[in-house]
């Protein structure tokens, strides 16, 4: 072989990757583990329409959700008439309301996820970061409100605080749901904090807030994106619970919780009342499930 083809067969090789090697990220292949999960991108576009939708279908729709049409008070689903999810006891449209109620149900397990996530974090890696008698009596605090019936407890402080505002109610269930997730983020603390880059900001005196903003924190957030995920599609149906005890989000404002508690009671006579609400509601929850287990199998370190 000449030496010229001798250098042919070397770049070729060169240009080849390995059979068993893999260039990508650790990010674009969780990526791609995830995009070839259908259900996982299903619940992930079937998440993106409904809060498409939910956002600009009472904008643009020409009917309010407080929009009454004494003739059509109990109207059945109808193409002809333009009320296509139907009418309720007042005469409304069931169609924007529905929508209206999914702005409403999607912000509140947003923003009651998100209180969780920043209290879980915030009070996990102080436990998990300081350790000793400290991190024994958080802990301890966290067995004592575990003891507690969730529902039960944000029932008392939705009932004490006031459901009237709706702030108050993604309060109330974000400043309850934190439990799991600060155990999540102590465990994790208590690995990444011997890690050698945290010692060597030790060693260089860097004050203690510095080391968990910039080295732990970042570090542990990974582990509770798929509980986040998770969290959601429950916070949700706390809501929904709430709503259908007369607790939750109340008139003139409603929520999917609300729709359903209002259509049980005309179930007999008025069948979609609760079937539309209660059919949105479903499929999201299943949609965040689907999308919950499509980042646990693509962030899996046994798939790396």
């Amino acid at each position: 072989m000449t030496v010229a083809g001798l250098d042919n067969d070397k770049a070729a090789a060169g240009a080849k990757p390995d059979a068993g090697g893999d260039s990508r990220s650790p990010a674009r292949r969780a990526f791609d583990r995830f995009m070839r999960n259908k259900s996982a991108v299903a619940g992930l576009i079937i998440i993106g329409l409904m809060t498409v939708t939910s956002i600009f279908v009472p904008i643009l729709s020409p009917k309010d959700i407080q929009t009454v049409s004494w003739e059509y008070v109990l109207s059945p689903p109808s193409l002809e008439t333009g009320y296509w999810f139907g009418t309720d006891v007042n005469g409304r449209d069931l169609f924007v309301r529905t929508f209206y109620a999914g702005r409403i149900s999607l912000a509140i397990g947003l923003l009651a996820t998100a209180i969780a996530f920043m209290i879980g974090v915030i009070y996990g890696s102080i436990s998990g970061y300081f350790g000793g008698a400290l991190d024994s009596f958080m802990m301890r605090v966290c067995d004592v409100l575990y003891a507690l019936p969730t529902l039960f407890f944000i029932i008392i402080l939705v009932t004490v605080l006031g459901a009237k505002n709706i702030f108050i109610v993604f309060m109330c269930i974000g400043a309850v749901e934190w439990l799991t997730m600060a155990r999540i983020v102590r465990g994790q603390t208590l690995s990444v904090k011997q890690k050698e880059y945290v010692e060597a900001a030790k060693a260089i005196g860097l004050p203690t807030s510095k080391i968990l903003a910039r080295y732990i924190v970042p570090n542990v957030t990974s582990a509770v994106i798929v509980y986040v995920t998770l969290l959601i599609p429950v916070n949700i149906l706390i809501e929904s619970y709430l709503s259908f005890l007369g607790l939750g989000v109340q008139e003139p404002l409603t929520s999917w919780g609300l729709l359903i508690s209002q259509g049980s009671v005309e179930m007999e006579n008025a069948p979609w009342l609760l079937f539309f609400p209660a059919l949105f509601l479903t499929v999201t929850l299943f949609a965040f499930n689907f999308i919950g287990d499509g980042l646990r199998d693509a962030l899996d370190p046994k798939d790396r």
